[in-house]
């Protein structure tokens, strides 16, 4: 494993952390980390509501990227509860898809940090409706 799938993973460890933050809104049970094509990493963290206006730790991670101007996302790591294995749910594949049309199918995933399982999202999303 290369040392910036290490660095991420510590970047979205040390936001993990779940929190309550009142009776109707939690966050921090999964936490993510984004590599942008320029290099830096951006993090998230799932944020929970009572009525589904939560975020997926992913898309939280790319909108962090977004609001500090890049727009193009080189890997994606996540850290789910128990520091399991998952991929990205498909409203976090259709923001990359969306975001990067042409180009998405070569953002690297981690699927399971612990055995160095990675796919690309073309892997993963291999007939999408914007192909």
């Amino acid at each position: 494993m290369d040392q910036t799938w290490k660095d991420m993973y510590e970047a979205a460890k040390s936001v993990l952390g779940a929190v309550k933050i009142s009776d109707y809104v939690s966050a921090g049970e999964v936490s993510a980390a984004v590599l942008s094509k320029s290099g830096k990493i951006y993090t998230g963290v799932c944020i929970d509501t009572c009525s589904s206006l939560g975020i997926c730790a992913e898309r939280n991670a790319i909108f962090n990227m977004i609001t500090n101007g890049e727009y193009e996302i080189a890997r994606v790591l996540c850290i789910p509860p128990n520091e399991g294995k998952g991929a990205p749910c498909g409203a976090c594949r259709e923001l990359m898809v969306q975001l990067m049309p042409g180009r998405y199918k070569d953002i690297e995933i981690m699927l399971d940090y612990m055995n160095d399982r990675v796919m690309t999202l073309g892997e993963l999303t291999p007939e999408w409706w914007i192909d």
